[in-house]
């Protein structure tokens, strides 16, 4: 098996070198944004450019991608595109920008929607030049680009402007272009479609003849387009050479054809189209398919093309077809008998059941399965895609299959390659393997047993289980062998056999293929069952401790994947190949957090085994059908007229401000008793017969429906302790907020659009409050993204008043919960039995008081006997002492005299009764009974705790019928569903934050974690919090991310097809000046009044001019970017600079915590984080900040001051995702200051509504050194103190060496007075002294000054060892390249060699040759 050679790497230009291309010098004199004076259009521009530049260069990337980054598009084509002007080349060069939009994945469209006008007459030209022929004026490149063009406007059918176009081509009238006689069949099978079709007829005749002739050509277009590619397919010769545009052509022209059929809107009537014309058999009869090397691609892409002309669905009604149906086309078919078509079916079920779920090497290193990271975007793959619509269910299930497994095997692939690669495997004298190496995730295997084949059930041909045992010697440091020794359940594993052919000692090359260097030749997949003890037995997870077990040697049960074991045993029985089984020489493992892929994959083929049953008001929703807002709670059947508020409200007038245009009418005019809780009754209205009202009786009907009347009641006494009273809200919630809750509260699906700040946890954790009080029988499923947010949630929701016996938390998250309860399973088993115990102390207590003698107290079931015969029986004795007579007045006194519990309530606040009225006072006593009665009801719940003996199977009762809420992450819920089914687990409702980043499938799961009853669903609500302008899940591939579009969440895709959102429109989080940095990107995005109000707002930054800065970084030393690995970029002058200013700050005496350093690069964190080990992190005067990382780890998290590098300073690379931009911007509450290289950046069209506003102010940092922190001056003011310009980093550098040096001798100086004080002068002294310049010695501030003093005489041997020991890393991180020895006392910066970090065998490597993780 040869590994394929390394695809090359699209190169950005350098600034300088885009700044002497000919294009940008046009750019600076027609279009360039910057330009104040600009010459007018001129067509020969274009003219030039296009023949020049991009036909001369063969559509070079490097080309267009210079074009379109000038904004060549926005500026100069379409401004300038009319009829008249419109050529062959103008018509290519747009379609080239708007290709490379799309290959960029930047929105493509925007130009087209402000400027609409010409789009439809450049769309027709388009069509006519797809048709040319080849030999005229279009080469075949040129309408191979064209292809590329026409399949984009087919997938952006959300756009209206494209729809409108699009759409002529690809309706009914299209069937003008079939053969008469199967014009008839299709017309007789459908009688509806005759009467359109004469419908069609009788229209066409009503044109003028040229109108009807240009819908002709419309209508003809594919038909005509299918014959000119046979054509050109027919051109392709079996040997002799052939020209590759031929190729991509075809390939080009087949991905068209899968991407009509995969949407069921160009489906409906293409599909018959394109079985008309027979091209699957043109294709596989064709010379093409036989080239093994040029027509590899375009076989893959007829397979795929295949299954979808063939795919399980009616294409006129949309409807998924069963089994029976399909065998019966079948049949028909050959009936009818058309060649080609009657080899037997296998069902698609049935193939992909036998399909092994762990990725081989095989499959690990097929580049056309699982590209290399160096996808650039331009050829076309066999992958399928995500888009806005779905066929059915079955399509959606199995292209997130399909992609989820191969984005799981390139990952997969990069861990093995990086463990095996650290082990180093050499062959050693005697022909074994030895390794010379180790690494932290891979063993060697010491045995390896197969220990059990069960027998296959009936009808199927692989065993249902297989189980060995693998054998490892766990000699390594003891976190290490804790990490093997905790591997859990379900975890999975790789078994990997290599046979080195390379001697003892030899140097491994990265850059060179990695398998015949380590002699890879098997890889199979396994997952854990668990460790075995000494004796030989499983140990199991639970609450229990594991056994400590004695020695090294420690043994693995591990399940074999069946389907994959049955074809390896076939391949060795028929084939006499070697057994795999018993060649297996390293284990390796991977990161829990990463390695869930074969339970997801399980899950996916488990729902496509089942009858998925997606709720009847989401299923069209979900394909992408139908009316986006049919399941808003507005249009919903079951809508709920009453709702009770709880504690939503603050007040009446918070109650009226948040229902904006409505008439709020109150139950009570006493404005004292107008106090919440405040139930509320909405005006519904039945989602069907709107449309045909009578004019004259609409007035009164909006009067009505703008009317809300608000019943406030009072939450019944729960007992007379201070802990009784319940937990309230306390946040005054905005008019949209509170439409949320509202939507979230009613049944129907919710999406809530939540900007940076603006409250999204808040609205989640009320509606899942209020949806608990108003519906108490129900049950909440809360799935979030990542365990961080679980915790907000948890830690919010504990401040309400939920009663925390219905919490529960799944995962293994739930360890990190910042609150001193357990909310896991065993966590929340031992809180029933603790709580039982607790409770059964009250009733014994109670006994007690009553006098009553016996053990009542035992058990659940003896406190409840005693409830029932002693204080029921004393309770209503009671009542009817005290309940008035008709006739007679109560009479206070009595309720206190007769009342049976006093000597119970003896230790609550006395008195209990206030004796001022009669009602105050009975409501007191029913109080105290139900705060009697609720510990009995609890005890009846906890009951089953005493009956099920095992925590396993306590855990499971609290699971399945105790707890109300339950949350969990996605991935949980992916890994888990399997176990939660079979538990019969139930749940009413769904609500998922973060839902923007969490992947299509991943949020699909849990909509399907319960059997449906009788064939229904009972899901009533899905409510979805998140924000699409923020970054989307993480793919680490980029052909599965660009070419699939593998990274849009479901939520996403819901806003692109116009589901409606709530916006909330108002953020608490950072400085009014900070929001306008990013509110451009939202529909209208206020601040709430604290922002302007409250002081830590209002003051200015200390030391530093500006509140956000963007600070202008040359190169330094003559480099500005560096890449030592693939996409690990670092940025030397700019790291220096970040760590400058943030000793800069802590001098000033700012909280480092306050503090956060953010990098859009991994290599630039690493650098950072090097530069500060060396500078300051040891030091007390100034520490380290909160957190140095990179802008996608730091998302959802916030800092009050936010130092950012942008590292780039050839290409703006991946920050042109204005989301990631949206995100950088949003993390700083109070001050935002950025280093980049500002021509690159302000240049950037995506960008530009941030970088106008930060390049407005002056791009040189000003500082004000003498004002300290905190400072009393205003943002905004004019300082009192002198303001200093710095003008780059050296300078920087020097200066804060010089600030740090004269504080050094000032605190030196204080202690030398301090020791000449009396002692009584020193005390008073002492109090005075501020904490920021305290230092305990001399010798501390001298060793302190010792790390900032450049030493001139280090040389780079002494260097590295102190870097080695200094820096704090784990094994797999990665160090920097090159990083300067000190800041100079002189403004010149001497670097020295490469920072060098630990490695995994203890010895300092290089670590410019380690690869980096790429963002």
């Amino acid at each position: 098996m040869t590994a394929p050679a390394q695809p090359k790497k699209i190169v950005a230009p350098t600034v300088s070198q885009i700044n002497a291309e000919f294009v940008t010098q046009l750019a600076c004199k027609y279009w360039a944004p910057h330009i104040k004076k600009k010459s007018p259009f001129d067509i020969k521009v274009i003219e030039d450019i296009y023949e020049k530049e991009i036909v001369k260069s063969r559509f070079a990337i490097r080309k267009i991608m210079l074009l379109e980054f000038s904004q060549y598009l926005e500026n100069y084509l379409w401004m300038n595109y009319s009829p008249e002007v419109s050529s062959k080349a103008y018509l290519m060069s747009i379609c080239c920008m708007v290709n490379e939009k799309f290959r960029e994945n930047v929105p493509a469209w925007e130009t087209f929607k402000k400027k609409p006008d010409h789009f439809p007459f450049f769309f027709k030209c388009i069509l006519k030049a797809a048709l040319a022929e080849t030999d005229g004026e279009f080469s075949l490149h040129e309408q191979t680009v064209l292809l590329l063009f026409l399949d984009h406007c087919f997938n952006s059918l959300e756009v209206d402007l494209i729809r409108s176009q699009v759409q002529q081509l690809i309706s009914l009238p299209m069937w003008m272009g079939l053969q008469p006689a199967r014009l008839e069949l299709e017309l007789k099978k459908t009688p509806k479609l005759r009467k359109f079709w004469n419908l069609i007829k009788k229209n066409d005749e009503k044109m003028d003849p040229e109108a009807r002739e240009q819908a002709y050509q419309e209508r003809r277009f594919l038909s005509q387009l299918i014959q000119k590619f046979i054509s050109v397919l027919k051109s392709v010769p079996l040997s002799d050479p052939v020209t590759m545009d031929k190729v991509h052509y075809c390939e080009r022209f087949i991905e068209l054809m899968i991407d009509l059929e995969a949407l069921l809107p160009t489906r409906r009537w293409f599909n018959t189209i394109l079985d008309d014309s027979h091209v699957l058999v043109h294709c596989y009869l064709s010379n093409l398919v036989r080239r093994e090397e040029d027509g590899h691609l375009f076989s893959q892409l007829l397979d795929m093309l295949k299954f979808y002309t063939g795919f399980e669905i009616n294409d006129q009604t949309g409807n998924a077809l069963t089994e029976n149906e399909m065998t019966t086309i079948h049949y028909d078919r050959i009936t009818s008998l058309q060649v080609s078509r009657h080899e037997r079916r296998i069902s698609q079920i049935q193939q992909l059941n036998q399909m092994p779920l762990y990725p081989t090497e095989k499959i690990i290193w097929d580049e056309n399965i699982v590209p290399t990271e160096y996808y650039s975007g331009e050829g076309c793959l066999a992958l399928p895609k995500l888009n806005l619509q779905f066929l059915t269910l079955h399509d959606y299930l199995l292209r997130n299959f399909n992609l989820f497994r191969l984005e799981s095997t390139y990952e997969i692939r990069q861990d093995i390659e990086d463990s095996v690669s650290r082990m180093k495997p050499w062959q050693s004298e005697y022909g074994g393997v030895v390794f010379g190496g180790w690494a932290r995730m891979a063993q060697p295997i010491v045995a390896f047993t197969v220990v059990e084949v069960a027998k296959p059930n009936i009808g199927e041909n692989w065993p249902t289980r297989v189980r060995a045992d693998v054998t490892i010697n766990l000699n390594v440091r003891d976190h290490i062998k804790d990490e093997w020794e905790g591997l859990r359940k379900h975890d999975v594993c790789f078994l990997i056999t290599v046979r080195p052919t390379k001697p003892y000692g030899t140097k491994f090359d990265r850059r060179r293929p990695f398998i015949e260097q380590v002699g890879l030749v098997y890889v199979r997949g396994c997952e854990i069952q668990g460790m075995l003890d000494d004796k030989g037995r499983v140990i199991e997870d639970g609450p229990e401790p594991r056994p400590s077990l004695r020695g090294e040697s420690r043994t693995f049960r591990v399940f074999l994947d069946p389907n994959q074991y049955q074809q390896d045993m076939t391949n060795t029985i028929q084939n006499g190949a070697e057994d795999v089984y018993e060649t297996f020489n390293v284990i390796m493992r991977r990161k829990p957090k990463e390695n869930n892929f074969k339970a997801v994959l399980e899950t996916i083929r488990n729902l496509m085994n089942t009858d998925c049953v997606v709720p009847d008001w989401l299923h069209d929703i979900i394909l992408g059908y139908g009316d986006p807002s049919s399941a808003h709670y507005s249009k919903m059947p079951n809508q709920i007229a009453t709702l009770d508020f709880n504690d939503t409200f603050l007040s009446i007038e918070h109650l009226k401000a948040s229902f904006p245009g409505h008439n709020v009418k109150v139950t009570v005019d006493d404005p004292a008793l107008q106090i919440p809780p405040f139930r509320i009754t909405f005006p519904v209205r039945s989602g069907k017969g709107k449309k045909r009202k009578d004019v004259d009786g609409e007035d009164e009907d909006t009067e009505e429906a703008k009317t809300l009347i608000v019943e406030p009641h009072v939450i019944p006494n729960r007992g007379p302790y201070p802990y009784n009273q319940p937990k309230r809200n306390t946040i005054q919630f905005t008019h949209t907020q509170i439409e949320a809750i509202r939507a979230g509260m009613q049944p129907g699906l919710t999406m809530v659009v939540g900007p940076p700040g603006t409250g999204k946890t808040d609205v989640a954790v009320q509606i899942i409050s209020n949806i608990y009080h108003n519906f108490p029988e129900q049950r909440t499923l809360i799935v979030t993204h990542s365990n961080q947010a679980l915790n907000q949630l948890f830690e919010k929701i504990m401040a309400l008043d939920i009663d925390e016996r219905h919490l529960l938390r799944l995962g293994h998250g739930e360890e990190e919960l910042e609150t001193e309860k357990d909310f896991s399973r065993y966590g929340r088993v031992n809180y029933v039995l603790a709580r039982r115990i607790e409770l059964l102390e009250e009733v014994k207590r109670l006994q007690k008081s009553l006098g009553v003698p016996g053990d009542a107290s035992y058990t659940c079931e003896t406190a409840g006997y005693f409830f029932l015969y002693q204080v029921m029986s004393r309770w209503e004795e009671y009542i009817s002492k005290v309940k008035n007579k008709s006739n007679t007045m109560p009479d206070i006194t009595e309720v206190s005299a007769f009342f049976p519990f006093h000597e119970y309530f003896a230790n609550a606040p006395q008195p209990i009764f206030k004796g001022r009225s009669y009602e105050e006072d009975m409501e007191i006593a029913e109080g105290c009974f139900r705060h009697i009665k609720k510990i009995f009801t609890q005890l009846e719940e906890f009951r089953a705790s005493e009956l099920l003996r095992s925590g396993l199977d306590r855990s499971k009762y609290l699971l399945v019928k105790e707890a109300k809420i339950i949350a969990m992450t996605c991935t949980h819920a992916a890994l888990k569903r399997h176990d939660l089914v079979k538990l019969g687990f139930k749940y009413d409702n769904i609500l998922m934050e973060e839902a923007a980043q969490i992947l299509e499938i991943e949020t699909f799961i849990p909509l399907l974690l319960q059997n449906p009853q009788d064939g229904f669903s009972r899901l009533k609500r899905w409510i979805m919090i998140g924000d699409h302008h923020q970054l989307p899940p993480v793919i680490k591939n980029m052909a599965f991310q660009k070419y699939s579009n593998m990274e849009q969440s479901l939520f996403t895709r819901f806003v692109r097809v116009g589901v409606p959102t709530v916006d909330l429109d108002a953020q608490g989080r950072a400085r009014a000046s900070l929001c306008n940095l990013y509110n451009w990107r939202y529909k209208n995005l206020g601040n709430l009044p604290h922002v302007q109000l409250l002081l830590e707002f209002s003051t200015a930054n200390a030391g530093l001019l500006y509140d956000f800065q963007l600070i202008n970084v040359e190169d330094f030393q003559g480099v500005g970017e560096s890449e030592p690995n693939p996409y690990f970029y670092q940025n030397l002058g700019e790291a220096e600079y970040v760590v400058a200013l943030f000793m800069y700050m802590c001098l000033l005496g700012y909280p480092a915590d306050k503090i956060s350093i953010l990098t859009t690069y991994n290599g630039q964190k690493h650098l950072i984080r090097d530069i500060i080990n060396r500078r300051c992190g040891s030091n007390p005067l100034i520490g380290r900040p909160n957190k140095v990382t990179t802008v996608d780890r730091f998302q959802g998290q916030q800092n009050d001051y936010i130092l950012l590098s942008l590292v780039r300073t050839r290409a703006v690379g991946h920050l042109r995702d204005v989301r990631r931009l949206v995100v950088a911007m949003s993390r700083a509450r109070l001050g935002l200051y950025i280093f980049a290289r500002v021509s690159l950046f302000q240049n950037c069209f995506e960008l530009t509504p941030a970088f106008s506003q930060l390049t407005a102010r002056p791009l040189h940092l000003h500082i004000i050194p003498t004002e300290p922190f905190p400072t009393s001056r205003k943002n905004g003011e004019r300082p009192s103190h002198e303001v200093q310009i710095i003008k780059n980093m050296p300078q920087m550098a020097n200066f804060v060496y010089n600030m740090y040096m004269h504080l050094i001798q000032t605190t030196h100086h204080y202690h030398q007075t301090l020791l000449q004080l009396p002692p009584a002068m020193v005390e008073e002294s002492e109090e005075v002294q501020s904490q920021e310049t305290e230092l305990e010695t001399e010798e501390e501030a001298m060793s302190a000054q010792a790390d900032i003093v450049p030493d001139e005489a280090t040389d780079a041997s002494s260097s590295q060892e102190t870097s080695a020991s200094e820096t704090e890393t784990t094994p797999n991180q990665t160090g920097a390249s090159s990083s300067p020895e000190a800041i100079p006392a002189e403004s010149e910066i001497t670097g020295t060699g490469p920072v060098t970090v630990p490695s995994e065998n203890n010895t300092p490597h290089d670590v410019t040759s380690t690869p980096g993780e790429t963002e």
